[in-house]
């Protein structure tokens, strides 16, 4: 349940900091009229990501058990695809995303309504498919049948937005490059165990070879219904009895990708040349 909280809280406030930011500048320079476009294009962006998440939910149903292993596993690696490039993104943008924002949204207001909708669709849209894609993958792999996944994922969400409203209200003040830098490698980890969940998938569906072929099984000291067990399924989606290709295709995301994550945060930026130094340069 953890995992599916901390998806839901990362990919809601990265929602809300775009809507507080939107509307913020509107109203700081007086353009309050601009506000109804706004919310119209952030409410077709929800709806559209809840329809998006129903047809994942509901549409697969309707199909074959190896079928439904084949989409559930292509869609868990594509979703692994989309939050590891979003991790990245996020942390390199978290302190120019004000400024990136405020510069769209000059733009679309030199262009009328239609612009205006589109600039809050495309801003808070694209988090929400990632959301539904990644939460759907995510409530697959660490609890079927169950509602704690969901029910994680929606106080992750309610958390998020109440944090949003805090930050607008400018009563919360954090240093959101290091939030976004922790909370991303923990939701490697998350995403690791979402792959691997995705890779049994296609192994289910005789898409790929190994079913049977176990890298190690300790369901004897960590049975999958205990409070332990449902615990590390929950916050890591860890299986006792994973496959060789399994326990490979994790190992070989989870480490360099955190190896990379945590490098490109140690990395210094270079100083700002000197006029003087620039002159000489040229």
């Amino acid at each position: 349940m953890f995992g599916n909280y901390l998806i839901g809280l990362r990919e809601g406030l990265e929602a809300s900091l775009v809507v507080c930011i939107l509307v913020a500048y509107l109203v700081k320079t007086e353009r309050r009229d601009a506000l109804r476009p706004i919310w119209l294009g952030i409410g077709i962006a929800c709806t559209l990501s809840l329809i998006f998440g129903a047809m994942l939910e509901f549409g697969s149903q309707e199909l074959t058990f190896e079928a439904q292993e084949l989409l559930g596993g292509s869609l868990s690696i594509i979703s692994v695809g989309l939050v590891t490039w979003m991790v990245f993104w996020m942390k390199r943008t978290a302190r120019h995303l004000k400024a990136e924002l405020q510069g769209r949204l000059d733009s679309a207001l030199s262009m009328g309504t239609g612009a205006l909708v589109a600039t809050a669709f495309l801003a808070v849209g694209r988090e929400g498919l990632e959301t539904a894609l990644f939460v759907w993958a995510s409530v697959r792999a660490s609890g079927e049948g169950s509602s704690a996944p969901l029910i994680g994922v929606l106080l992750g969400i309610a958390t998020a937005i109440v944090l949003g409203w805090l930050f607008y209200r400018g009563a919360l003040k954090i240093n959101l490059a290091k939030f976004f830098k922790w909370t991303g490698a923990m939701l490697v980890v998350v995403a690791a165990g979402v792959l691997a969940y995705g890779v049994h998938d296609l192994q289910e569906a005789r898409f790929l070879g190994g079913l049977d072929d176990k890298a190690f099984d300790i369901s004897s000291a960590i049975p999958p219904d205990s409070w332990y067990g449902t615990l590390l399924k929950g916050v890591f989606n860890f299986q006792p009895d994973p496959t060789v290709l399994q326990l490979s295709v994790w190992a070989l995301y989870v480490i360099p990708v955190l190896v990379l994550f945590f490098y490109d945060s140690s990395r210094p930026v270079a100083p700002k040349a000197q006029p003087s130094e620039a002159a000489q340069a040229g």
